[in-house]
């Protein structure tokens, strides 16, 4: 294998639409409102588009600068989509996600940038900001599950500590399925766009452990601090 990606030709791309039309129209069979997914996958695709030509602009300059701000507009927009579900106390719950999500991604996102893979340059955009997308996606997604079942347990008038732990034990079970499955069952992105690319699979797993350690404590971290900050103003101790 060389090591390179061929580039797909965009009407090849256009047939990996085919298995969302598919699950677009049992949405709209069963009435489960297709407009959502629709929207969802639209917005996926515009946002690809324009990232390649915003991540080559970045990538160019690597200017720190230019590299936080990104890194800082990713965090802001993925602390305020973690609360989607919660549309009633989005505003207010926003800084406890916001904080959450820093103190869980940002922290790990240094220690594998400048601990873990030494990067020559600190602030060198074409790794930070790869890598911080992953880690950042990965702790809204454990936070926005973490909020909703807190929430609902909350509701069902369980105590806090007890809702603290359903809500943190059910948040990270896509990620314990993950780390269950990974190797066995599933191949991640990196792992296979890098075998693909033409490295070898031994280095690419040593990679892909880099990443599975980052996402799952990254989640579990920020995940953990939300709940925590959740915590009753009576029962400070807990």
């Amino acid at each position: 294998m060389t090591p390179s990606v061929d580039e797909i030709p965009f009407l090849r791309l256009s047939l990996s639409l085919l298995p969302v039309l598919v699950v677009l129209f049992v949405f709209f069979r069963w009435s489960i409102g297709s407009r959502t997914a629709l929207h969802a996958v639209v917005r996926m695709v515009t946002q690809l588009a324009l990232v390649g030509y915003v991540l080559t602009f970045i990538f160019g300059s690597n200017h720190p600068a230019v590299v936080l701000g990104t890194l800082t507009v990713m965090l802001v927009v993925a602390s305020w989509i973690a609360l989607r579900p919660l549309t009633s106390t989005r505003t207010s719950l926003y800084p406890s996600v916001f904080f959450s999500i820093s103190i869980g991604g940002v922290l790990t996102l240094v220690l594998i940038t400048q601990g873990v893979l030494v990067v020559d340059v600190w602030h060198e955009g074409s790794v930070l900001i790869p890598l911080g997308g992953m880690i950042f996606a990965t702790s809204m997604n454990t936070v926005s599950l973490a909020a909703e079942r807190f929430k609902a347990e909350r509701e069902r008038a369980v105590p806090y500590p007890e809702a603290r732990q359903i809500a943190l034990r059910s948040a990270v079970i896509p990620q314990i399925n993950t780390l269950f499955a990974v190797g066995v069952v599933a191949f991640p992105g990196m792992m296979t766009g890098q075998i693909l690319s033409g490295v070898e699979p031994l280095v690419a797993v040593r990679y892909q452990i880099m990443v599975m350690c980052m996402m799952f404590g990254s989640a579990g971290i920020s995940a953990a601090c939300f709940l925590q900050l959740q915590r009753p103003a009576e029962n400070p101790q807990r």
